[in-house]
Protein backbone atom coordinates (compact mmCIF):
# COMPACT_ATOMS: atom_id res chain seq x y z
CA UNK A 1 0.00 0.00 0.00
CA UNK A 2 0.99 3.37 -0.56
CA UNK A 3 -1.20 6.43 -0.97
CA UNK A 4 -0.80 10.36 -0.38
CA UNK A 5 -3.17 12.50 1.87
CA UNK A 6 -3.37 15.83 3.48
CA UNK A 7 -2.16 15.72 6.82
CA UNK A 8 -5.70 18.00 7.61
CA UNK A 9 -7.86 14.92 6.84
CA UNK A 10 -6.02 12.15 7.87
CA UNK A 11 -5.52 14.03 11.45
CA UNK A 12 -9.49 14.71 11.93
CA UNK A 13 -10.19 10.80 10.93
CA UNK A 14 -7.73 9.28 13.07
CA UNK A 15 -9.21 11.75 16.04
CA UNK A 16 -12.72 10.37 15.20
CA UNK A 17 -11.41 6.46 15.33
CA UNK A 18 -9.81 6.80 18.98
CA UNK A 19 -12.57 6.44 21.40
CA UNK A 20 -13.29 3.09 19.54
CA UNK A 21 -9.60 1.60 20.24
CA UNK A 22 -8.38 -0.96 23.27
CA UNK A 23 -6.40 1.51 25.13
CA UNK A 24 -4.88 -0.65 28.02
CA UNK A 25 -3.53 -3.54 25.99
CA UNK A 26 -1.10 -2.48 23.07
CA UNK A 27 -0.14 -5.60 22.20
CA UNK A 28 -3.84 -6.29 21.24
CA UNK A 29 -5.05 -6.11 17.43
CA UNK A 30 -8.02 -3.61 18.38
CA UNK A 31 -5.29 -1.02 19.76
CA UNK A 32 -4.61 -0.54 15.75
CA UNK A 33 -6.52 1.22 13.04
CA UNK A 34 -6.78 -0.31 10.08
CA UNK A 35 -6.52 1.19 6.36
CA UNK A 36 -6.99 -0.37 2.94
CA UNK A 37 -6.74 1.49 0.07
CA UNK A 38 -9.10 -0.11 -2.87
CA UNK A 39 -11.81 1.37 -5.11
CA UNK A 40 -10.34 4.80 -5.37
CA UNK A 41 -10.50 5.61 -1.79
CA UNK A 42 -8.59 4.72 1.78
CA UNK A 43 -10.76 2.70 4.05
CA UNK A 44 -10.70 3.38 7.74
CA UNK A 45 -11.42 1.22 10.40
CA UNK A 46 -11.72 0.83 14.26
CA UNK A 47 -13.24 -1.19 17.17
CA UNK A 48 -12.79 -2.52 20.77
CA UNK A 49 -15.17 -5.07 20.07
CA UNK A 50 -17.99 -3.26 21.92
CA UNK A 51 -18.16 -0.90 19.61
CA UNK A 52 -16.41 -0.05 16.21
CA UNK A 53 -16.14 3.02 13.51
CA UNK A 54 -15.39 2.71 9.97
CA UNK A 55 -15.32 5.79 7.36
CA UNK A 56 -13.59 6.14 3.82
CA UNK A 57 -12.34 9.48 1.88
CA UNK A 58 -11.79 9.73 -1.78
CA UNK A 59 -9.77 12.50 -0.94
CA UNK A 60 -6.29 10.33 -1.48
CA UNK A 61 -3.98 9.82 -3.94
CA UNK A 62 -4.07 5.84 -4.44
CA UNK A 63 0.07 5.00 -5.86
CA UNK A 64 -0.48 1.09 -4.72
CA UNK A 65 -3.50 -0.45 -3.66
CA UNK A 66 -3.12 -2.58 -0.29
CA UNK A 67 -4.11 -3.06 3.58
CA UNK A 68 -2.33 -1.97 7.00
CA UNK A 69 -2.90 -1.46 9.96
CA UNK A 70 -1.12 0.72 12.72
CA UNK A 71 -1.64 1.55 16.31
CA UNK A 72 -4.67 4.12 16.25
CA UNK A 73 -2.93 6.80 19.01
CA UNK A 74 0.58 6.37 17.83
CA UNK A 75 -0.37 7.38 14.24
CA UNK A 76 -2.13 10.53 15.43
CA UNK A 77 0.33 11.28 17.44
CA UNK A 78 2.79 11.39 14.56
CA UNK A 79 0.22 13.01 11.75
CA UNK A 80 -0.37 15.77 15.11
CA UNK A 81 3.06 16.97 14.45
CA UNK A 82 3.74 16.99 10.95
CA UNK A 83 2.98 20.17 8.70
CA UNK A 84 -0.12 20.96 6.64
CA UNK A 85 0.78 19.60 3.30
CA UNK A 86 0.44 15.83 1.44
CA UNK A 87 1.76 12.95 3.66
CA UNK A 88 2.85 9.48 2.34
CA UNK A 89 1.77 6.00 4.24
CA UNK A 90 3.26 2.90 2.65
CA UNK A 91 3.65 -0.54 3.96
CA UNK A 92 7.04 -1.96 3.81
CA UNK A 93 7.57 -5.47 4.97
CA UNK A 94 5.80 -5.56 8.45
CA UNK A 95 5.72 -2.15 9.06
CA UNK A 96 4.07 0.89 8.24
CA UNK A 97 5.72 4.35 7.44
CA UNK A 98 4.69 7.72 7.42
CA UNK A 99 6.97 9.85 5.75
CA UNK A 100 6.66 13.82 5.09
CA UNK A 101 9.56 15.92 3.58
CA UNK A 102 12.44 14.48 5.75
CA UNK A 103 10.41 13.59 8.61
CA UNK A 104 9.99 9.70 8.23
CA UNK A 105 8.34 7.56 11.13
CA UNK A 106 7.79 3.74 11.23
CA UNK A 107 5.23 1.88 12.72
CA UNK A 108 4.72 -2.04 13.47
CA UNK A 109 1.93 -3.53 12.04
CA UNK A 110 -0.92 -6.59 12.53
CA UNK A 111 -2.04 -8.87 9.55
CA UNK A 112 -4.47 -6.30 8.23
CA UNK A 113 -6.45 -9.98 7.24
CA UNK A 114 -6.74 -10.82 11.00
CA UNK A 115 -8.62 -7.52 11.82
CA UNK A 116 -11.69 -7.68 13.69
CA UNK A 117 -15.38 -8.50 10.82
CA UNK A 118 -17.85 -5.50 12.03
CA UNK A 119 -21.53 -6.99 12.02
CA UNK A 120 -24.05 -7.35 8.64
CA UNK A 121 -26.57 -5.36 8.02
CA UNK A 122 -28.23 -7.58 5.80
CA UNK A 123 -31.48 -9.09 6.97
CA UNK A 124 -31.72 -7.10 9.96
CA UNK A 125 -34.96 -5.35 11.10
CA UNK A 126 -34.01 -1.24 10.04
CA UNK A 127 -35.93 1.04 13.03
CA UNK A 128 -37.59 3.82 10.17
CA UNK A 129 -37.19 7.18 12.49
CA UNK A 130 -36.27 11.11 11.67
CA UNK A 131 -32.32 10.85 12.39
CA UNK A 132 -33.06 13.95 14.02
CA UNK A 133 -35.45 12.51 15.96
CA UNK A 134 -33.63 9.97 17.21
CA UNK A 135 -30.67 11.90 17.72
CA UNK A 136 -32.11 14.17 19.75
CA UNK A 137 -34.34 12.16 22.13
CA UNK A 138 -30.86 10.07 22.88
CA UNK A 139 -29.56 13.74 23.62
CA UNK A 140 -32.51 14.69 26.12
CA UNK A 141 -32.19 11.39 28.04
CA UNK A 142 -28.57 11.11 28.56
CA UNK A 143 -28.02 13.08 31.25
CA UNK A 144 -30.19 10.63 33.39
CA UNK A 145 -27.96 7.76 32.44
CA UNK A 146 -26.16 6.03 35.54
CA UNK A 147 -22.45 5.62 35.61
CA UNK A 148 -20.60 2.37 37.34
CA UNK A 149 -23.72 0.81 38.35
CA UNK A 150 -23.28 -2.88 39.55
CA UNK A 151 -26.70 -3.41 37.34
CA UNK A 152 -25.30 -3.19 34.36
CA UNK A 153 -28.75 -2.49 32.28
CA UNK A 154 -28.73 1.20 33.81
CA UNK A 155 -25.28 2.36 32.83
CA UNK A 156 -27.46 2.33 29.32
CA UNK A 157 -29.93 3.93 28.01
CA UNK A 158 -33.52 1.86 26.76
CA UNK A 159 -35.19 2.15 23.44
CA UNK A 160 -38.25 0.32 23.68
CA UNK A 161 -39.89 -0.58 20.56
CA UNK A 162 -43.68 -1.09 21.36
CA UNK A 163 -46.63 -1.44 18.37
CA UNK A 164 -47.69 1.98 18.61
CA UNK A 165 -44.44 4.06 19.79
CA UNK A 166 -40.81 4.36 20.97
CA UNK A 167 -39.61 5.04 24.31
CA UNK A 168 -36.35 6.56 24.67
CA UNK A 169 -35.94 6.14 28.60
CA UNK A 170 -32.37 6.31 30.54
CA UNK A 171 -32.50 6.35 34.70
CA UNK A 172 -29.75 6.56 37.66
CA UNK A 173 -32.37 5.25 40.39
CA UNK A 174 -32.97 9.23 41.60
CA UNK A 175 -34.51 10.38 38.09
CA UNK A 176 -35.97 8.75 35.42
CA UNK A 177 -36.07 10.97 31.64
CA UNK A 178 -38.46 9.44 28.93
CA UNK A 179 -39.25 10.65 25.81
CA UNK A 180 -41.55 9.05 23.39
CA UNK A 181 -42.24 8.88 19.81
CA UNK A 182 -45.84 8.19 18.38
CA UNK A 183 -44.63 5.43 15.63
CA UNK A 184 -46.20 2.07 14.37
CA UNK A 185 -43.93 -0.72 14.75
CA UNK A 186 -43.95 -3.79 13.07
CA UNK A 187 -41.73 -5.72 15.91
CA UNK A 188 -41.92 -4.89 19.59
CA UNK A 189 -38.18 -5.19 21.12
CA UNK A 190 -36.03 -3.70 23.72
CA UNK A 191 -32.66 -2.31 22.76
CA UNK A 192 -30.18 -1.17 25.72
CA UNK A 193 -27.64 1.28 24.88
CA UNK A 194 -24.42 1.52 26.08
CA UNK A 195 -23.55 5.39 27.58
CA UNK A 196 -20.37 5.40 25.72
CA UNK A 197 -22.01 4.68 22.16
CA UNK A 198 -25.08 7.05 22.95
CA UNK A 199 -22.24 10.05 23.18
CA UNK A 200 -20.22 8.76 20.34
CA UNK A 201 -23.37 8.73 18.18
CA UNK A 202 -24.13 12.28 19.31
CA UNK A 203 -20.88 13.48 17.98
CA UNK A 204 -20.53 11.71 14.48
CA UNK A 205 -23.72 11.84 13.05
CA UNK A 206 -25.93 15.12 12.55
CA UNK A 207 -27.80 13.95 8.80
CA UNK A 208 -29.97 11.11 7.55
CA UNK A 209 -28.98 7.99 9.05
CA UNK A 210 -30.68 4.30 8.54
CA UNK A 211 -30.67 2.04 11.71
CA UNK A 212 -31.02 -1.13 11.50
CA UNK A 213 -30.55 -4.17 14.77
CA UNK A 214 -30.96 -6.78 16.23
CA UNK A 215 -30.84 -8.53 19.80
CA UNK A 216 -27.12 -7.97 20.12
CA UNK A 217 -26.18 -4.92 18.01
CA UNK A 218 -27.03 -1.60 16.98
CA UNK A 219 -26.02 -0.55 13.83
CA UNK A 220 -25.94 3.15 12.21
CA UNK A 221 -24.98 4.04 8.82
CA UNK A 222 -25.09 6.82 6.44
CA UNK A 223 -23.05 7.46 3.17
CA UNK A 224 -19.89 8.51 5.09
CA UNK A 225 -19.43 6.50 8.67
CA UNK A 226 -20.70 2.72 9.39
CA UNK A 227 -21.04 2.59 13.25
CA UNK A 228 -22.09 -0.35 15.99
CA UNK A 229 -22.47 -1.10 19.44
CA UNK A 230 -22.74 -4.14 21.06
CA UNK A 231 -26.46 -3.85 22.84
CA UNK A 232 -26.13 -4.15 27.13
CA UNK A 233 -27.57 -8.06 27.86
CA UNK A 234 -30.01 -7.23 30.75
CA UNK A 235 -33.64 -6.63 31.63
CA UNK A 236 -34.20 -2.63 32.05
CA UNK A 237 -35.97 -1.54 35.40
CA UNK A 238 -40.49 -1.44 34.90
CA UNK A 239 -40.30 2.06 33.97
CA UNK A 240 -43.85 2.77 33.62
CA UNK A 241 -44.60 1.69 37.06
CA UNK A 242 -41.99 5.09 38.58
CA UNK A 243 -44.19 7.65 36.49
CA UNK A 244 -47.11 9.02 38.61
CA UNK A 245 -50.83 7.99 37.25
CA UNK A 246 -52.05 11.16 38.68
CA UNK A 247 -51.20 14.50 40.04
CA UNK A 248 -52.39 16.69 42.67
CA UNK A 249 -50.58 19.58 41.36
CA UNK A 250 -49.58 21.13 38.13
CA UNK A 251 -48.22 24.62 36.82
CA UNK A 252 -46.51 25.76 34.07
CA UNK A 253 -43.14 27.79 34.91
CA UNK A 254 -41.16 29.91 32.61
CA UNK A 255 -38.00 28.31 31.97
CA UNK A 256 -35.39 31.61 31.48
CA UNK A 257 -37.41 32.78 35.05
CA UNK A 258 -36.50 29.18 36.67
CA UNK A 259 -32.62 28.41 35.41
CA UNK A 260 -31.81 32.33 37.15
CA UNK A 261 -33.41 31.38 39.58
CA UNK A 262 -31.42 28.07 40.46
CA UNK A 263 -28.39 29.06 38.96
CA UNK A 264 -28.01 32.41 42.00
CA UNK A 265 -29.00 29.05 44.39
CA UNK A 266 -25.95 26.85 42.78
CA UNK A 267 -23.63 29.21 43.68
CA UNK A 268 -23.72 28.12 47.31
CA UNK A 269 -25.53 24.74 46.79
CA UNK A 270 -26.63 21.93 44.62
CA UNK A 271 -29.55 20.91 46.64
CA UNK A 272 -32.24 23.77 47.03
CA UNK A 273 -35.81 23.79 48.84
CA UNK A 274 -38.76 25.32 46.83
CA UNK A 275 -41.46 26.87 48.91
CA UNK A 276 -44.62 27.11 46.48
CA UNK A 277 -47.22 30.12 48.15
CA UNK A 278 -50.64 30.88 46.00
CA UNK A 279 -48.24 34.07 44.26
CA UNK A 280 -44.43 33.39 44.11
CA UNK A 281 -41.99 30.31 44.44
CA UNK A 282 -38.99 30.90 46.49
CA UNK A 283 -35.60 29.69 46.58
CA UNK A 284 -33.17 28.75 49.21
CA UNK A 285 -30.12 26.72 49.73
CA UNK A 286 -30.38 23.61 51.70
CA UNK A 287 -27.09 23.38 53.38
CA UNK A 288 -26.62 23.99 57.15
CA UNK A 289 -23.30 25.43 56.67
CA UNK A 290 -23.23 29.48 57.80
CA UNK A 291 -23.91 30.40 54.28
CA UNK A 292 -27.46 31.45 53.18
CA UNK A 293 -28.47 31.98 48.90
CA UNK A 294 -32.31 33.35 48.71
CA UNK A 295 -34.45 34.47 45.83
CA UNK A 296 -38.00 33.92 44.04
CA UNK A 297 -39.93 34.98 41.61
CA UNK A 298 -43.90 35.97 41.72
CA UNK A 299 -46.04 33.11 39.50
CA UNK A 300 -49.89 31.87 40.16
CA UNK A 301 -49.53 28.84 41.44
CA UNK A 302 -52.50 25.68 42.75
CA UNK A 303 -51.43 26.00 46.17
CA UNK A 304 -53.36 27.79 48.87
CA UNK A 305 -51.20 26.60 51.49
CA UNK A 306 -47.38 26.86 51.87
CA UNK A 307 -45.66 23.71 50.33
CA UNK A 308 -42.06 23.19 50.77
CA UNK A 309 -39.89 20.50 48.74
CA UNK A 310 -36.52 19.88 48.29
CA UNK A 311 -34.40 18.68 45.14
CA UNK A 312 -30.90 18.22 43.45
CA UNK A 313 -31.01 21.18 40.91
CA UNK A 314 -28.79 19.33 38.83
CA UNK A 315 -31.71 17.34 37.75
CA UNK A 316 -33.62 20.29 37.02
CA UNK A 317 -31.12 21.69 34.67
CA UNK A 318 -30.18 18.98 33.33
CA UNK A 319 -34.06 18.67 32.15
CA UNK A 320 -34.28 22.40 31.06
CA UNK A 321 -31.64 22.03 29.30
CA UNK A 322 -32.75 20.04 26.71
CA UNK A 323 -36.42 21.29 25.44
CA UNK A 324 -36.92 24.04 22.97
CA UNK A 325 -40.33 25.15 24.33
CA UNK A 326 -39.96 28.90 26.78
CA UNK A 327 -41.89 27.44 29.34
CA UNK A 328 -42.50 23.56 31.23
CA UNK A 329 -45.09 21.81 33.54
CA UNK A 330 -43.83 20.62 37.18
CA UNK A 331 -46.72 18.21 37.99
CA UNK A 332 -46.39 17.34 42.39
CA UNK A 333 -48.43 15.14 45.05
CA UNK A 334 -46.55 15.33 47.95
CA UNK A 335 -43.15 16.69 48.94
CA UNK A 336 -41.47 13.05 49.49
CA UNK A 337 -42.66 11.86 46.36
CA UNK A 338 -41.52 11.90 42.90
CA UNK A 339 -42.42 14.51 40.95
CA UNK A 340 -42.86 15.41 37.01
CA UNK A 341 -40.86 17.46 34.58
CA UNK A 342 -42.42 17.93 31.18
CA UNK A 343 -42.48 19.38 28.15
CA UNK A 344 -43.76 18.23 25.05
CA UNK A 345 -42.63 14.28 24.88
CA UNK A 346 -40.12 14.80 27.16
CA UNK A 347 -40.53 13.83 30.69
CA UNK A 348 -38.42 13.67 33.49
CA UNK A 349 -39.33 12.01 36.95
CA UNK A 350 -37.38 13.22 39.69
CA UNK A 351 -37.09 11.90 43.48
CA UNK A 352 -36.93 14.87 46.23
CA UNK A 353 -34.78 15.33 48.82
CA UNK A 354 -36.35 13.92 52.26
CA UNK A 355 -36.03 17.20 54.66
Amino acid sequence: MKVEIKKSLLEQILGQMQPFLEKKDMSQITSHIYLDASQNALHLKATDYESGLKTQTPDVTIIKEGKATANGKKLLDIVRILKEKELTLETREDHLLITQGSSKFKLPMFNPEEFPTFPSIDALPKVDLDSTIFISSLKKIAPAIDTNNPKYELNGALIDIKSEKINFVATDTRRLALVSIEKSMEKELNLIIPKKSISEIQKIFFDEITIHYDENNLIILNDRYYFFTKLINGKFPDYERIIPKSLQYTLQIPKAQMIEAIKQITIVSNEIKLTFLKDRIIFKNLSDENIEAQTEFEIETPFEDKFVMAVNSKYILDFLANIEEESFSIGINEPELPFELKSGNFITIVMPIVI
